[in-house]
């Protein structure tokens, strides 16, 4: 058995999980089954991420250090907080762009488990090899706005400077684009609106690349290990998704 076989077999539905749910999926058009899956899914993917965040800044300490000169030379730019909390955008859009039909419901249950496992992959190295991200001694927080003031002290109160490498913002963020522009290919039609909203999906990723940067809240290094981690995850899990999902319980009353 190969890798990806053994990985389908991960990624395919968890009875245990879904079952529930998915004797639901009809209600309001499945409608009720995209905000159970939403609210479900968020509880999956944050919870590790905080769970490691929390013990890493009380718990652990430094063992390798990522930081590089160049990583201080980068300059802070207090706007680029905004393309980097609209990741937090991006995980309704991915629930809520999913096709409501059979098929489109067991992919959103099979990519939210593919991004939990991603997830637990990332988390490994949070608490394997720790690093504190120091760098929010260079933020100047007289030029900051309102707007740009409260959400820095936002992501500041509810992130510890720690899960620094691979970027779970990019890996999270590179790979929902990828799964929604897969739906929007496959489900729309090839139109203006199309085009401009996948133009402007992309352009937020590399906003929001850059902005982990200019926000102070990765190094270089998270960067560039975020990506390779999200290119060689998408790469293992795309041949599976455009693939029919088989799932013993699909057909359980509803």
């Amino acid at each position: 058995m190969g890798i990806r076989d053994s990985l389908k077999q991960i990624w395919t539905p968890w009875d245990f999980l879904w079952k529930n749910s998915w004797s639901r999926r009809k209600i309001k058009d499945g409608k009720l089954f995209q905000i159970e899956l939403f609210l479900l899914g968020m509880f999956l993917i944050a919870s590790p991420y905080f769970i490691t965040n929390i013990v890493a800044h009380n718990f652990l300490e430094t063992v390798w250090d990522p930081e590089i000169d160049f990583d201080r030379k980068i300059p802070f730019i207090g706007w680029t907080i905004i393309p980097y909390v609209l990741l937090y955008v991006l995980y309704p859009l991915l629930v809520f762009s999913s096709p409501r039909d059979k098929r489109g419901q067991i992919e959103l249950i099979v990519v939210i488990q593919f991004l939990f496992s991603v997830t637990i992959f990332c988390c490994f190295f949070f608490l394997m090899i720790p690093a504190e991200i120091d760098l929010r001694d260079q933020l100047v927080i007289p030029d900051l706005n309102p707007v740009e003031e409260f959400l820095f002290s936002l992501v500041h109160y509810l992130d510890n400077p720690w899960n620094a490498w691979p970027s779970l913002h990019i890996v999270h963020s590179f790979l929902i684009c990828r799964i929604i522009t897969f739906w929007t290919l496959r489900e729309r039609k090839e139109t203006m609106y199309r085009f401009i909203f996948l133009f402007l999906l992309w352009m937020e990723w590399i906003l929001l690349s850059i902005s982990i940067l200019t926000t102070k809240q990765h190094y270089i290094f998270d960067l560039f290990s975020g990506i390779v981690v999200s290119i060689v995850a998408w790469r293992l899990f795309y041949p599976i998704l455009n693939s029919p999902i088989k799932w013993k319980s699909e057909n359980i009353p509803h």
